[in-house]
């Protein structure tokens, strides 16, 4: 019996030398992941493509292959229009070999393809996506049988598609194939392209964009999330913080005295102010992209050691913000929010959003220490319930002119029988 239950230390011992020896190295390169199971448990589909698989995750599955011939068509558009397109596909086939390794690099995990085929995939996947941005902004012309302009579908696909975090290609390789390519027409920089292609994602009212802040993109998602944190990453001391406040409700906020506006031309989703009793809001554009592009950028900051989770910290914002379909009516009036779901389903979008996301750094701790200063004090409460008991409906307010004339009629009868 004690020689079954003898161990063989030296068999062991080399058995758990030989596993620890295996380094989880991750390369400053990597910035395309697989989305962890603990956040895409709360809703899978978006997090996976419906049509067009780009990059090697989902290359190959069975359910995405039809639209690779619509990738060839791209590619057979594109290439015919070089001088001499036979030469034109070598020399892409060299410069993206040249980048093959640095591109492997830029994967989350070992990318088990071959080298002709990896070169390949990266080759056919990325004159698609290129040639997309051209004919979207009509630098080139459209076929007149082209699946992707013809049929609304499949363009509503490409909208889900190309914003997951695991159906990216690196943003090198697209801007290597788009000088390749570059023609007379193109004037507008890959980056102008790319982001007009996405124009209403975020906002009926798009922030403007500066190609020059978006340059050092590492994909598509990553070159949506520096479109909203670009143009307030300066302010710093807003990550300066490990401390966090709850925000309260556009309904608890509207009761205290605070007044929501509409943050007219706003550079950012995500520039959210408050001064002087009145709290700013970018508008949001609530549709069916919305989810999956927010659920998509808060993985990619919880996956990338170089992201702070400034869009996680505006999620958890917004949830906060809106509890109940009368906080969803209140910030639909003043045009906060423009949402193609009801105010109940609105509700629901916004309090699983970033379920069991974690969050170090909060990036709007001084707006809600504002916030909830303001509401301590008691004037603009008072304000706020006078006006909404006395002025809160027609009926009130009538009663209230009414009240009004027949003390002026009063104290001026008055006023006379003393002068008398």
């Amino acid at each position: 019996m004690a020689e079954d239950l003898a161990i063989n230390i030296e068999e062991l011992a080399a058995s758990l030398e030989n596993v620890i020896s295996d380094d989880l190295y991750m390369s400053p390169n990597c910035c395309i992941f697989e989305t962890p199971k603990i956040l895409s448990r709360h809703n899978e589909k978006a997090y996976i493509p419906n049509a067009f698989a780009i990059g090697p995750f989902h290359h190959g599955q069975e359910n995405l292959k039809r639209t690779e011939k619509i990738k060839y068509k791209y590619l057979r558009g594109l290439i015919s229009r070089a001088q001499n397109p036979k030469q034109k596909m070598r020399e892409f086939i060299r410069e993206i070999t040249k980048m093959e390794e640095k591109v492997r690099l830029c994967y989350a995990g070992l990318v088990n393809y071959k080298r002709e085929e990896f070169v390949k995939m990266l080759i056919v996947d990325g004159c698609f996506l290129i040639e997309l941005f051209r004919r979207d902004g009509i630098l080139v012309p459209r076929d007149e049988d082209d699946p992707v302009f013809t049929m609304s579908c499949l363009l509503q696909f490409l909208y889900h598609d190309l914003i997951l975090l695991e159906n990216q290609i690196p943003w090198i390789v697209l801007v290597c194939l788009f000088n390749l390519t570059r023609g007379e027409n193109d004037r507008k920089p890959l980056v102008q392209l790319a982001i007009e292609f996405f124009a209403n994602m975020f906002s009926s009212t798009p922030s403007p964009v500066d190609p020059n802040q978006l340059a050092e993109s590492k994909h598509i998602l990553d070159l949506l999330r520096n479109w909203l944190v670009a143009p307030i990453i300066q302010q710093k001391h807003r990550l300066e913080t490990s401390e966090w406040q709850p925000f309260p409700s556009a309904t608890e906020i509207k009761d205290s005295g605070i007044k929501f506006k509409k943050l007219e031309q706003a550079t950012s989703i995500l520039d959210i102010r408050f001064r002087n009793g009145v709290l700013q809001i970018p508008n949001l554009l609530i549709q069916e992209t919305t989810e999956t592009i927010f659920r998509n950028l808060i993985s990619y900051e919880q996956c990338s050691p170089d992201c702070p989770p400034i869009v996680t910290c505006y999620a958890i914002v917004l949830d906060n913000l809106i509890n109940t379909a009368k906080d969803v009516q209140i910030l639909c009036k003043k045009e906060i929010i423009d949402s193609w779901l009801n105010p109940e389903d609105a509700t629901q979008f916004f309090s699983k959003l970033y379920l069991d996301a974690y969050v170090k750094k909060f990036y709007y701790l001084g707006l809600c220490q504002q916030v909830n200063g303001y509401r301590k004090r008691r004037w603009p409460k008072w304000r706020a319930a006078y006006l909404h008991n006395y002025f809160g409906t027609p009926w009130a307010i009538a009663s209230q002119i009414f009240a009004a004339i027949i003390f002026t009629f009063t104290f001026l009868q008055t006023l006379f029988t003393i002068i008398k």
